[in-house]
Order: C-alpha cells, then sequence, then structure tokens
C-alpha cells in the first residue's frame, strides 16, 4: 500500500482502516434496515401474529445486546481485529439462513446470530477507530460509521423497493423466490466483503500494548504517526492501563452506585438514543406510513426519502463534531426531536378510521406527520445518531474502555430491544398518539440530562479520559 503522511500522519493509512472498519457499520445499518418491508413475508411464512411478528423482528435486537457486551469484553481478551472477523462471519452465515430457511426456529436462530454480529460491529468499529485515528479528527472519522449505518438502511431501503417493485409486492416472487427472502440474502454480498477486507488491517496499537505486544504496536505506530511520535504514545498508552492487572470487568464497577460516573454517563448516552423512538422509523417505517393510510409503494418511497435527509444530516454532522464540538450536538438534537416529535404526536391524535378499521389522516395531518418525521430523522442524524457512537467509542479510560463499552453497549441494545418490542402493541393498543407522546418526553428530559452529566471530549488524547 502506497503511504503518505502529512506532519507525520500517515492519512491513507488511517483512511483506508477507517473504510474498512466502518462496513461493519454499513452491515448494522443494512442488517437493521433489511426487516422493513418483510414484515408481510414473515408473517405469512411463519403464520405470526403482532407478538409473533414484534418477537420475530426483535430477536435481532436480542442477538445485537448479547453480541455488543461480548464483543466489548472479548476485545480486550483476543484483539478487536479477531473479534470483528468473528462478527463479518457472523453477518454472512446469518444472512444465508435468514433468506433461505422455512422454519421458524431456525429463522430466529439465525437472526439471533445476525444480531450479535451487528452489536458487536456496532461497539467495535468506533472503538477501534477511536484508537487509530488522531484527535483532532477523532470524531470526523468515527462519524463515518454512522454515515455507512444510515448509507446501509438506505441500501437496504433501495433494495427492498426495487424487488417489491419487480415482484409487484414483497410476497411476489423473483427468480423463484419471494421478494422478502431476497431481502435478507442481499445482506451476504458485503459481509463476504467486510471479512476479507478486514484481513488487510491491523490491530488496535492500544490493545497490543495492554497485552505486551510493544513492539508490534510501536510497528502500528509508527506507520500511523510516524517514528518520534509513536515512542511518545507507546508511553502513554503504557501509562494509561494499571500496572497490577489487565483490563477486566470489575474496573468499571464503583462501590455504592454499582458503575462509575463516567459509565453511567455513557449508559445514559446509551439508552435514551433509544428511548426517543428512532428505530420505529428505521424498523417500521413501512408500517408505519401504511398505518397512516398509504400504499405499501408509497410507504416504501417515503422511507427511502427519510433514507436521503439521514445521510444529508450525518455529514452536516461530521463537519462540525471537530469544531463545536459533541456537547452541542446532542443538546441541538434533544431540543429538535423534541419539537418534531411533538408535531407527530399532534398529527395522530385526529386520527381516524376507513370502513375497513385501517388509520387514515386528514390531508393537512398527513403532511405535518411526513415532513415532522423527516425532521425528525434529521435532528437523529444531526446528533444523537452519530455522537453517541463518537463518545461511546472516546470518552471512557483505555483500562475500561471495553468492559464500559460492553456495559454500555448492552443498555443500547436492550433499549433498542424494549422500544421496537414494544411498538406494535403500543400503537394498537394505546394508538400513534400516546405511543409518539412517549417518545416525545423522552427527547426533553434527554436534553437535561445531557447539560447535567455530560462531559465535552472533542480534541483530548483518549490517554486524558478520566472515570
Amino acid at each position: 500500500m502506497l503511504e503518505t503522511t502529512r506532519g507525520g500522519t500517515n492519512m491513507v493509512l488511517i483512511s483506508a482502516i477507517v473504510a474498512v472498519a466502518t462496513i461493519g457499520g454499513l452491515l448494522f445499518g443494512y442488517d437493521s434496515g433489511a426487516v422493513n418491508g418483510t414484515q408481510a413475508g414473515l408473517k405469512e411464512a411463519f403464520a405470526l401474529d403482532d407478538k409473533g411478528l414484534g418477537f420475530t423482528v426483535g430477536s435481532l435486537l436480542i442477538g445485537c445486546a448479547a453480541g455488543a457486551f461480548l464483543a466489548g469484553r472479548l476485545a480486550d481478551a483476543l484483539g478487536r481485529k479477531r473479534v470483528m472477523v468473528v462478527a463479518a462471519l457472523l453477518f454472512l452465515i446469518g444472512a444465508i439462513v435468514q433468506g433461505e430457511t422455512d422454519s421458524h426456529t431456525l429463522f430466529v436462530i439465525a437472526r439471533f446470530a445476525g444480531g450479535m454480529a451487528v452489536g458487536a460491529a456496532s461497539v467495535l468499529s468506533p472503538l477501534y477507530i477511536s484508537e487509530v485515528a488522531p484527535a483532532k479528527i477523532r470524531g470526523r472519522l468515527t462519524t463515518v460509521q454512522q454515515v455507512m449505518i444510515i448509507t446501509g438502511l438506505t441500501a437496504a431501503f433501495l433494495v427492498n423497493y426495487f424487488l417489491a417493485q419487480a415482484a409487484g409486492d414483497s410476497l411476489g416472487e423473483v427468480g423463484g423466490m419471494p421478494a422478502w427472502r431476497w431481502m435478507y440474502l442481499a445482506q451476504a454480498v458485503p459481509a463476504a466483503v467486510f471479512l476479507v477486507a478486514l484481513l488487510f488491517i491491523p490491530e488496535s496499537p492500544r490493545y497490543l500494548i495492554n497485552r505486551g505486544r510493544e513492539e508490534e504496536a510501536r510497528t502500528v505506530l509508527t506507520r500511523l504517526f510516524g517514528t518520534d511520535e509513536a515512542e511518545r504514545k507507546v508511553v502513554e498508552i503504557r501509562d494509561s492501563f494499571a500496572d497490577d492487572h489487565r483490563p477486566r470487568l470489575s474496573d468499571v464497577l464503583a462501590p455504592g452506585t454499582i458503575f462509575r460516573p463516567i459509565v453511567w454517563a455513557g449508559i445514559l448516552l446509551a439508552t435514551f438514543q433509544q428511548f426517543v423512538g428512532i428505530n420505529v422509523i428505521f424498523y417500521y417505517g413501512e408500517t408505519l406510513w401504511r398505518l397512516a393510510g398509504v400504499s405499501e409503494e408509497v410507504a416504501l418511497e417515503r422511507n427511502i426519502i427519510s433514507g436521503l435527509a439521514s445521510i444529508a444530516a450525518v455529514f452536516a454532522a461530521l463537519l462540525l463534531i471537530d469544531k463545536i464540538g459533541r456537547k452541542p450536538l446532542l443538546l441541538i438534537g434533544s431540543a429538535g426531536m423534541a419539537a418534531t416529535l411533538g408535531a407527530m404526536t399532534w398529527a395522530f391524535s385526529g386520527a381516524g378510521t376507513d370502513a375497513a378499521g385501517n388509520l387514515m389522516l386528514s390531508e393537512s395531518a398527513g403532511w405535518v406527520a411526513l415532513v415532522a418525521a423527516n425532521l425528525y430523522v434529521i435532528f437523529f442524524n444531526f446528533s444523537w445518531g452519530p455522537v453517541m457512537w463518537v463518545m461511546l467509542g472516546e470518552m471512557f479510560p483505555n483500562q475500561m474502555r471495553g468492559s464500559a463499552l460492553a456495559v454500555a453497549g448492552l443498555a443500547q441494545w436492550g433499549a433498542n430491544y424494549a422500544v421496537v418490542q414494544s411498538f406494535p402493541s403500543m400503537a394498537s393498543g394505546l394508538g400513534l398518539a400516546p405511543t409518539y407522546l412517549f417518545y416525545t418526553v423522552s427527547a426533553a428530559i434527554s436534553f437535561f440530562l445531557v447539560q447535567r452529566f455530560i462531559v465535552e471530549t472533542k480534541g483530548k488524547e483518549l490517554e486524558e479520559m478520566v472515570g
């Protein structure tokens, strides 16, 4: 590989590493979005009711919680790169089995395995990027993860849309197989690319130093930052670890409060990113718009619009995160999401039903809901979407980073599961307006929690983080 440097920093190598690591984010997004538009197929193939559908969709998220926790811990024992390779294999196997099996049990197992891969990628990609990126542009480079997540979501929406168009709907056939099955099988292509690409990137130097492999770490750091900077970083990284033990789960604990304050801050970020309801749009966007009275084709088109708006918002965050900081973006996002979710609550509060019992909005309420939903997605992806992952990858001290990420990742995916699992029942039992009111209140609360508990990390070296 041709390696050019700028001020001692090898941006070609760093960019290549980031590009490979964020393929995990692409798969994270694609796997999360692939289920959007397949629900009719799942119901028909496996004879599911609303609760069964919720469990089948949510089984991915149970796997995500397990994968995030285990990956955070295993990253300290086996290395960041090895665990990402295992995740890539799980992505690949899970995609193929989900697309092919006629057994509901096997489908759920495969979705759980795919979820473990998603959970692992969600914590390891930002962790790995933060450990190889220069502090001044670390936020920008880690935000690429969110760009890839949204790109993956949008790609899933596009693939789903064109497959449904080719087949007539998601239940129609393409090449002798129902279109909804192809929506899962398509994930195998980026999974295979991720698996191969991982073989060409180095291990994290911070992991290598933690394991006593300083010469290997020095080689990696020299390639990244030049000889002089590599020597300085080796000493700083070594000094940031405890002398008496290697990183372990107990490093995140504190007497009387269960976890150290910095870990509670990470849990706060992780859970409220989900309590604002973003994955109702990501996972149930097509169902949501059909509840609002539009056709499957129009619902899938609106998913694509949301995806494109999301990508634009993340690029805006990418340009600003290392200039104005992480905390201001979180505050802007909380305020914007509270306002737009409030508008969606109002829009659905006046909804009626047609003769068939389908939910219907008036023309004006429908436009308010459409505009508010897309503005909500923009605010999320300008703030909490990328910033939470950036901060989780960088906010914890070296000694506890893997374990703290395990705890925060478990909290994030646990909250994700709770929101996605509860949405069908809440929407049918309470109605969409009370459901969106809950997300509105959560967004408002998140504003004050960020003000009180989140500390800015912009421009700080990882070795400066304290717990």
